[in-house]
């Protein structure tokens, strides 16, 4: 199957300094790819359909590493293969075309259901399953934030197993380094699972150390972690003055202040930092409230919080938090896709296959207009329509 998406602009390039968006080119698909980028007027065009754009935006596909939940469906209440399709037909909404469902600290026979259902759903095709995050339960209490304590535990070796079973796809692990050992995190990275610092209270030597044996992110910087302090720099610090590491933000200007995130777009390279929404079951939906793990959890504008006013992930989209980096941070339109397309997927180790608009890529791609309203989304070429969105 080919196709020819034409007049639109779009965002191409390899993510270097200076883009614009392009006007004038035509994106070719056949077989699920990019075939390639041509000129408007290449002859080639008028043998295939055409799908015409009528000026909007052609931006790279959104990917979304923490993704707990959407259109009413919470990953942990039901970790199976028709929840993860929920979740994923809700967020696709928004301009979401690849996403790793995300389960909150939990008992280790729902991770390992989780697992399996992750793995069936990309057996299966699902659109835009990209693998799996698991967010503990391998946290250290003093950081819990919302989740669970009693489900809280240290890692030892008898879960590396568990942790490396997927198979497939990609695995993201959220884990407290001081909660295990550097030579723990380092059998992790060495089976494929990328290793992400969170709801952490770990000193600066102690997240440097987890560093130097293969920790590559932060999840949701700022929050649930030891902060940056006169004496004591903390994870905050150690994330900030670590060039190479990935930072999850979310940019709702609630869960950290737009202030602070400028501050930290200042510290370290900005294609180290990516748009994470930590969405639940409310986005896509009008829910005013919903149950985790035998508590209610109120709906608040762009934030969910406890009953004690604590936060518990958010009620926000992708597309929302790209606008948001653009009028929170002052971020450009094309780094602030790129924050949601091409460097979380360099994160993911994807980034030969996803997040760019470019020749032998996948063809995971979302147009929108100015105001970054989602007119339409691709998943391996397929429209919303084909895959009966």
């Amino acid at each position: 199957m080919s196709m020819a998406l034409i007049n639109g602009r779009m965002l191409l390039g390899a993510g270097k300094n200076g883009e614009e968006l392009t006007e004038g080119r035509a994106v070719l698909i056949a077989d699920g790819r990019i075939r390639e980028v041509a000129a408007a007027a290449d002859r080639r065009i008028r043998k295939i359909p055409r799908h015409d754009l009528k000026g909007a935006l052609l931006l790279p596909g959104f990917i979304d590493s923490q993704v707990n939940g959407g259109g009413g469906v919470l990953f942990n209440d039901s970790p199976s293969l028709d929840a993860i399709r929920a979740i994923g037909r809700a967020h696709r909404r928004f301009g979401t075309t690849g996403f790793l469902p995300t389960l909150i600290s939990d008992d280790l026979d729902v991770v390992a259901r989780a697992i399996a259902a992750v793995r069936g759903a990309i057996e299966s095709g699902v659109p835009g399953v990209l693998g799996i995050h698991i967010e503990g339960p391998f946290l250290n209490v003093e950081r819990k934030g919302v989740h669970d304590p009693a489900k809280l535990r240290e890692l030892d070796t008898s879960a590396v197993g568990l942790l490396t079973s997927l198979h497939t796809g990609r695995t993201l692990v959220t884990l407290a380094p001081e909660m295990t050992t550097p030579e723990i995190i380092e059998r992790l990275v060495a089976a494929g699972v990328v290793v992400s610092a969170g709801h952490t209270n770990a000193t600066y030597a102690q997240i440097t150390t987890a560093l130097r044996h293969g920790l590559t992110g932060f999840t949701h910087l700022f929050n649930a972690m030891s902060q940056l302090t006169g004496r004591e720099p903390g994870t905050v610090g150690a994330a900030l003055d670590d060039a190479a590491s990935w930072c999850g933000i979310i940019v709702d200007g609630l869960h950290t202040s737009p202030v602070v995130l400028r501050i930290a777009l200042r510290c370290k390279p900005h294609e180290r930092f990516m748009l994470v929404t930590d969405a639940m079951p409310s986005v896509g939906t009008n829910v005013s409230s919903f149950e985790l793990q035998g508590r209610r959890i109120l709906v608040s504008g762009s934030v969910c919080v406890d009953e004690d006013g604590r936060l518990a992930g958010s009620n926000i989209d992708m597309a929302s938090c790209v606008r948001n980096a653009i009028e929170m941070l002052g971020v450009p339109l094309p780094q602030a896709a790129r924050m949601a397309s091409q460097w979380p997927a360099e994160f993911l180790g994807l980034g030969d296959e996803i997040g760019r608009i470019a020749p032998g890529y996948r063809a995971n791609l979302v147009a929108a207009d100015d105001e970054l309203r989602v007119l339409e989304t691709w998943i391996d070429g397929r429209s919303t329509q084909e895959d009966g969105g």
